[in-house]
């Protein structure tokens, strides 16, 4: 008999082969963390800084699996976390980014895979029934490969009071494979 903590990290041991569906994706496949704070800003909130871990796997099938989970710098209090799947239309660049948040919003993302960029915009966005104002109405996010091996990710945002402005940037460094 084997405990269940045994279990989960021994059906780790033998990871399947990437999916060659995702294989456009590869570069972002790992434990990520941020290099240095990162940076939060929108014209309606005081800007602010942020830690942020990120994962992103896959278990053979023909999608990566993501969680982002931000934290306090300061005091290491969760902040944001975000979790789903990152898809990608077989022979095409076109990439799905299926999100689920802790703020009760539910986004479909999708753009294209240029390389080692990642360039995705909302295609649809959906929320919670008492979620708080202001509502967000539109995400842009970039994902990018530097040539020293981090991984960028810039966040733009809409609401129902505010046009597109920027909102996220952070800059991971590569925790493990």
């Amino acid at each position: 008999i084997v405990d269940p903590l045994t279990y989960v990290l021994l059906s780790f041991v033998d990871l399947p082969s990437l999916n060659p569906a995702v294989a456009p994706l590869a570069w972002m496949l790992g434990s990520w963390v941020s290099e240095q704070d990162g940076q939060g800003e929108f014209p309606t909130i005081s800007s602010f800084q942020y830690k942020e871990e990120a994962v992103i796997s896959h278990v053979g099938q023909p999608m990566l699996n993501f969680t982002f989970c931000a934290s306090n710098p300061d005091t290491g209090k969760p902040l944001h976390r975000e979790c789903g799947f990152i898809r990608i239309k077989p022979g095409t660049n076109h990439v799905a980014f299926i999100s689920a948040q802790n703020t009760g919003v539910v986004e479909i993302e999708e753009g294209e895979v240029q390389g080692e960029q990642l360039t995705i915009s909302s295609h649809s966005i959906s929320r919670i029934s008492f979620a708080k104002e202001p509502h967000v109405q539109q995400i842009c996010r970039i994902f990018r490969l530097t040539p020293d091996g981090k991984l960028e990710q810039t966040v733009s945002m809409a609401t129902n009071t505010q046009p597109l402005a920027p909102h996220l940037r952070v800059t991971y460094r590569k925790a493990s494979s």
